[in-house]
């Protein structure tokens, strides 16, 4: 099992939960992927994350909402590895981008900053100091992917380009447009960008979805109804690479899961 001691700038490195009901959530994706799940204490005794493991090493985050969020469902947040967050908010406010949140330490695990890109998908980043991000995954029941699907994906593109370098390979898609592999990294690119699906509700706002990798999609599917989720749509087939679900936590938090194709 391949153990991340590093994640390279400018590529995701680690994914959490920004949940309503963290005991919940908890409860929730532990029984789904069979997660270790540790609180974390600020030196009062507050609770303030929670971080899930497999055979030791951190797979993904769970902590409440921020202030002012109150009321609306969780969200899984994609981080993208910086060397300097004030140099990339610099960045993204300079190429028609939002910062949310300035760069900010976070104790002595890192420095993170959350941002939106000009079509409006929300996105963080972080420098790692004692937390250097996921420490496995692309391996069964650990984080795996990360796509941005938004409506106007040329600019979306561009904003990444000169945000952080990215380069795309297209692949044509059919119906569904041409999908963009964001160029990189050894599992066959970091992450990838596609047009929102027409039928997609206007509700749905342009977004940064979270992959996580099964064995047994029909297995992982009865243990997320089981646990109080709902699979959205699928599975269905991805042309060479597997089979996908989109499902949703009992809260409304909505994650994807991937289980790949077999040699042949």
């Amino acid at each position: 099992m391949p153990q991340f001691t590093s994640h390279a700038p400018g590529s995701p490195c680690w994914v959490d939960l920004m949940s309503p009901d963290v005991d919940g959530s908890k409860a929730f994706y532990g029984a789904v992927f069979g997660w270790d799940l540790e609180d974390e204490h600020d030196d009062q005794g507050n609770r303030i994350y929670v971080m899930a493991r497999q055979n030791g090493l951190a797979v993904c985050g769970i902590g409440g909402q921020p202030p002012g969020t109150e009321g609306m469902p969780p969200v899984w947040n994609t981080y993208i590895a910086v060397r300097d967050p004030q140099a990339t908010a610099d960045a993204v406010a300079a190429n028609g981008g939002t910062v949310i949140m300035p760069p900010m330490e976070v104790m002595d695990a890192g420095e993170m900053g959350v941002f939106g890109d000009p079509t409006g998908a929300v996105f963080s980043v972080w420098r790692p100091i004692e937390h250097v991000g996921a420490q496995i995954c692309n391996e069964p029941d650990t984080w795996a992917w990360n796509e941005l699907m938004t409506r106007d994906v040329a600019t979306a593109r561009e904003f990444y380009t000169k945000v952080f370098g990215w380069t795309y390979q297209l692949m044509d898609m059919g119906e569904m447009g041409e999908y963009g592999v964001i160029e990189g990294g050894d599992h066959g690119g970091l992450g990838g960008t596609m047009a929102m699906p027409a039928e997609m509700p206007d509700m749905v706002p342009n977004h940064w979805a979270v992959y996580f990798l099964v064995a047994d999609m029909e297995a992982t599917l009865g243990k997320v109804r089981a646990a109080g989720g709902t699979v959205v749509d699928g599975p269905f087939p991805a042309p060479g690479i597997g089979a996908i679900a989109i499902l949703h936590d009992p809260a409304g938090g909505s994650f994807c899961v991937l289980e790949p194709a077999t040699e042949g």
